[in-house]
């Protein structure tokens, strides 16, 4: 099963810090990945909530029907999905730290019959690295 996990501190508060991660609005803002939201992302994220978003990893374009399985206000974000050809995702947003620097990590996992082999092991080097870049605009963002 291919994961991706990474973690990086941010020059801001946690607070600040959760506030953009967990705003699905803003996803745009950092997201590598992010393309659109097929649905509205509603203002209030609970557990249970569903929204619709549409990825891109490796070149490849997929739709994702996410569901919100964990939201532990402020600390993180649990969504799980399901995309073309039965693939699973599932994303972990978590903050922590204290003061004026906040810790951030994004763990990811992807399952399914083609999330195998070369595909699998592409698809998780792929994934760390925008993943990467994504934290990396996240700090420019609050840095800015």
């Amino acid at each position: 099963m291919p994961e991706a996990h990474v973690t990086t501190e941010l020059p801001t508060t946690p607070a600040e810090a959760w506030a953009i991660l967990s705003d699905m609005s803003r996803f745009d803002e950092w997201m590598t990945i992010h393309d659109k939201w097929n649905t509205e992302v509603p203002a209030v994220v609970t557990v249970g909530t569903k929204v619709t978003e549409q990825l891109t990893i490796m070149g490849m374009t997929n739709k994702i029907e996410w569901t919100v399985e964990e939201f532990d206000a402020p600390t993180s974000l649990k969504i799980s999905g399901t995309g073309l050809a039965g693939a699973q995702i599932s994303f972990t947003l978590s903050v922590g730290g204290e003061g004026d620097k906040a810790t951030v990590t994004i763990d990811a996992t992807f399952t399914g019959q083609m999330m195998v082999g070369a595909i699998g092991a592409a698809v998780e080097k792929n994934a760390g690295l925008e993943l990467e870049k994504s934290l990396a605009q996240l700090a420019e963002l609050v840095s800015g």
